[in-house]
């Protein structure tokens, strides 16, 4: 149920090589799970556990930038780093007796300045990340969905946040955890401080009127309080629209069923978000039938 544009593009994606090793490396020392990944990228954890096992050459660039923002990293610091031949034409001169004094005190200074990168770097990676938002690639206008915002605290940095989401228009909350301060078309979290994770999670209902076809945005942004500093305000990233048709927001292609692939996510996040108004029970007949169509007046239908 994908439109059929997409299904009938033959053209090959643009791929790129990335350094899973990279990947695993970053995701670990973030504290995410290949499950949190997996749904934001829209694959399986299997996927990401090839992925970071450099199982594939290379995968379509929208899913290595997909991971890059789950990572919340940019694209290049996952991308394999090709090693430079040498140029077999030019000619190697060794240095003149009077140039290897400057060369080696040059080469001292290189490696204090990489040592000065080093320890800045591993300084800047035990620093509070940004907060990450996990939203479904798609849902049905009137039907509950649900959202996640993970933000990674370390017991070595302490600190409170003020969470704020901006909603779609005409949007509705129908529960969140913790509770939100606020319940209009923004959502606001006042979260004390600590060093240990928090999940932010809350359910969502577009309006029956919402436009099929379209996409509705969500927005938000982190302000972080850390004892003996200034505030600082960050954009929330990961997923930020969610595609609004005839669609179960535990299909995450889309493809009119509920698949083995993407029941044990389903259940994870109904597991995970339990009285916030999910519906487990149609999600897993579903999954047990032959697929679904959804239409504004009787919902979802089971196709047996």
């Amino acid at each position: 149920m994908v439109e059929s544009s997409d299904k009938n593009d033959k053209a090959p994606l643009p791929s790129v090589a990335i350094d899973g090793t990279r990947a695993r490396t970053i995701r670990e020392a973030k504290k995410l799970t290949q499950l949190y990944v997996a749904n934001v990228v829209g694959v399986t954890t299997d996927t990401i556990s090839r992925w970071e096992n450099n199982r594939y050459p290379s995968i379509k660039r929208d899913n290595a930038q997909k991971l890059a923002d789950a990572l919340e990293v940019s694209l290049e610091e996952i991308l394999r780093q090709e090693p430079s031949e040498p140029d077999e034409a030019a000619p190697q001169v060794p240095p003149s007796p009077a140039k290897r004094p400057v060369i080696a005190l040059l080469a001292v200074v290189t490696a204090l300045l990489l040592g000065l990168l080093v320890f800045f770097l591993l300084r800047q990676s035990s620093a509070p990340s940004s907060a990450t938002r996990w939203a479904p690639r798609f849902a049905a206008p009137g039907e509950a969905f649900p959202v996640q915002i993970k933000v990674a605290r370390q017991s070595s940095a302490l600190f409170g946040f003020i969470l704020r989401e901006k909603l779609p228009a005409g949007a509705r909350l129908i529960n969140s955890l913790p509770a939100t301060s606020s319940a209009d078309s923004e959502l606001k979290w006042l979260v004390p401080s600590g060093g240990t994770p928090v999940t932010v999670a809350y359910t969502l209902q577009v309006p029956d009127t919402f436009n099929s076809g379209k996409d509705a945005a969500l927005k938000g942004e982190i302000v972080i309080h850390a004892a003996g500093s200034s505030n600082r305000t960050e954009a929330v990233g990961g997923s930020g629209s969610i595609h609004i048709g005839a669609y179960h927001w535990a299909d995450s292609n889309g493809d009119g069923r509920i698949d083995d692939d993407e029941i044990m996510p389903a259940y994870y996040i109904c597991e995970e978000m339990k009285g916030l108004g999910l519906d487990w029970k149609t999600i897993e007949a579903i999954w047990s039938g032959k697929g679904y169509r959804w239409d504004v007046k009787h919902g979802y239908t089971v196709l047996k």
